[in-house]
């Protein structure tokens, strides 16, 4: 295996595609299909890069990015928001709440792995 990449995603197809894609490259995924569950994931798991859908249900994906940059073990994990949210401010907005990068929905199954691994960190 590559890594471990946790996925923090509540579309069941958006999930599918994303495990899909990942696992056929080598990467180990975990899911989580809401907030509360994805932060206690990060915790336990500890990936080398955790992929978050900016709309979930109960504690939206800024909140998401905000508490797991408030565990001091997940300082150096990338967070990659992975959303349709691509209004003006948008990509600013996540930045701000502590993820590293952005990826646009829907994404495209042939650039998506080379947007992921972007943001891994060197083997």
């Amino acid at each position: 295996m590559k890594g471990k990449i946790l996925v923090i995603e509540d579309n069941e197809q958006n999930l599918y595609l994303t495990r899909f894609i990942l696992e056929a490259n080598g990467y180990e995924v975990v899911a989580a299909r809401d907030g509360r569950t994805g932060v206690d994931m990060a915790a336990q798991e500890r990936p080398d890069l955790i992929l978050l859908d900016i709309q979930l249900p109960g504690m939206d994906g800024y909140t998401v990015a905000k508490s797991l940059r408030g565990n001091p073990d997940l300082d150096d994990t990338p967070i990659v928001a992975v959303t349709s949210y691509a209004m003006v401010g948008d990509r600013e907005r996540g930045l701000e709440a502590g993820c590293t990068g952005y990826i646009e929905k829907p994404i495209n199954p042939e650039t998506f792995m080379a947007e992921v691994e972007e943001h891994l960190p060197p083997a």
